[in-house]
């Protein structure tokens, strides 16, 4: 681990860790490792999701498909969190990388909870083992990998209430979160002292004399908890939010600062809604999910009891949990309990056309679904079943035969695998959110109730 230097009072801030992850889950000196994985003929086996270990075999994530990989710790779990866009620069490729946070914790009593503004630093690339005949012995080794250490610095903000979800967006110059908070209310909070007090120890001792840090703004007109937000992203400051009662309200931004929130909710689902998703061209018009099991498309020029437009009834066979819209495309993604991802092209929606795309791999209930910002072909999921999947619908089913490193003879292991399921990411327990960097192509950050990933993978 390796925290900055400023926070290593009593009083400060950190609340975590970020490390590189081990190669070998297990003993780290087991020598006989590679033996152990063959019939004591030091082969590798691939592994898929459903395999099982025979007895003294252990699974070694592979290096070489991961340019960068490390993990950290917050205290509390944070079951859900949003990247912050920062002034660093888009379409950053030079190692080591630096990125910035908003997570929210469940601890187990509600006066304990934080709003967490996380800087995550010196985010350097995997380093390859060296194979046997290389030197490894260079004197500069140690001070080497101590500069390497990445770092994780955080400013906390105290939150009555577990937090169900957050979502951070930009208005003016400001960055804003929203909290859907498990007491029924919802909190908006202005996150620029937070952010300026990462990395700064003059910044963040006087961010931590501050008696407390009010929300800028509260609703508690839902009068229950619930899941579902978004930002519009093309009118700033615009928001929805739905409940696990069915109701979803909109918010303006007025003149002035101040949100208004239209008492009218938007009911036409039957039962709670899961996710909402603004459409990224049009302002006017979102999309939701439901328990109901069903996608509706809104158009808010209308009054919330005729806003609904189009209805997808049975759009999966169980809940509906997730849904995401290219950024690019006229398509959404949705991810419900039966564990299904379904691809809906918005162009023959109200046409009740079936998905153009459905893939059955995860074996348990999705739990978050996004597009890649940079390619509108690859969308990343998560279900939980401790797997976060890559797929790439521009992929086809290679002829030529298995994937290299599957065995003789164990080809069709492989079948039914979809072609286009471009990488399975494991190693984390209970998956439940996963975002793109929006300004470092192929970066994934993932949450889980054993901490955090950040990554990129070869195949992005």
């Amino acid at each position: 681990m390796a925290s900055n230097s400023e926070s290593t009072s009593e009083e400060a801030p950190f609340s975590g860790e970020v490390e590189e992850i081990m190669e070998v889950v297990g003993d780290p000196e087991n020598s006989d490792m590679e033996d152990s994985e063959g019939e004591g003929d030091g082969e590798r086996r691939v592994f898929l999701p459903g395999d099982s270990l025979n007895e003294g075999e252990m699974l070694v994530r592979d290096d070489s498909a991961y340019h960068m990989y490390h993990q950290a710790q917050t205290g509390a779990p944070c079951l859900s969190f949003d990247i912050l866009r920062d002034t660093l620069g888009d379409d950053r490729k030079s190692y080591p990388h630096t990125a910035f946070t908003v997570a929210g914790t469940q601890a187990e009593k509600a006066h304990l909870n934080n709003l967490i503004v996380m800087k995550m630093s010196n985010l350097n690339r995997t380093r390859q083992k060296a194979s046997d005949d290389e030197d490894s012995s260079d004197s500069d080794s140690d001070s080497e990998d101590e500069d390497e250490k990445p770092e994780l610095e955080t400013a906390m903000l105290k939150h009555l209430g577990a937090i169900n979800r957050i979502r951070s967006t930009t208005i003016g110059q400001k960055q804003v979160a929203a909290t859907w908070s498990d007491t029924g209310s919802v909190h908006l909070w202005d996150l620029s002292e937070a952010l300026s007090a990462v990395g700064n120890a003059q910044r963040m001792a006087r961010f931590m004399r501050q008696a407390s840090h009010k929300p800028l703004f509260t609703f508690t007109g839902h009068q229950t908890e619930g899941f579902a937000m978004d930002w519009c992203p093309t009118t700033p400051g615009n928001l929805i939010t739905g409940d696990c009662r069915k109701n979803i309200h909109l918010w303006k931004l007025q003149e002035g600062g101040e949100w208004h929130v239209d008492q009218r909710a938007y009911s036409a689902h039957t039962e709670s809604v899961e996710d909402l998703q603004w459409s990224p061209t049009e302002k006017n018009v979102f999309a939701s999910c439901s328990v109901d099991k069903s996608l509706r498309i809104w158009d808010v020029r209308a009054a919330p009891s005729k806003a609904c437009m189009i209805t997808m009834e049975e759009a999966h066979s169980s809940d509906v949990n997730v849904i995401h819209w290219n950024r690019k495309d006229p398509f959404i993604v949705s991810g419900g309990d039966d564990g299904v991802l379904n691809i809906w092209d918005l162009r023959h929606f109200q046409k009740k056309a079936p998905p153009v795309a459905k893939f059955k791999h995860h074996s348990a209930p999705i739990t978050s679904v996004e597009w890649n910002p940079r390619d509108s072909t690859v969308f990343a999921a998560s279900g939980s079943d401790d797997q976060l999947t890559i797929w790439d619908l521009a992929l086809e089913r290679d002829q030529e035969g298995p994937p290299e490193g599957a065995q003789d003879g164990e080809g069709s292991r492989f079948d039914n695998i979809p072609p286009q399921l471009l990488f399975i990411h494991q190693g984390q327990s209970d998956i439940k959110e996963v975002h793109w960097h929006p300004q470092i192509p192929g970066m994934i950050i993932s949450t889980a109730h054993s901490g955090f990933n950040i990554f990129k993978t070869i195949s992005v």
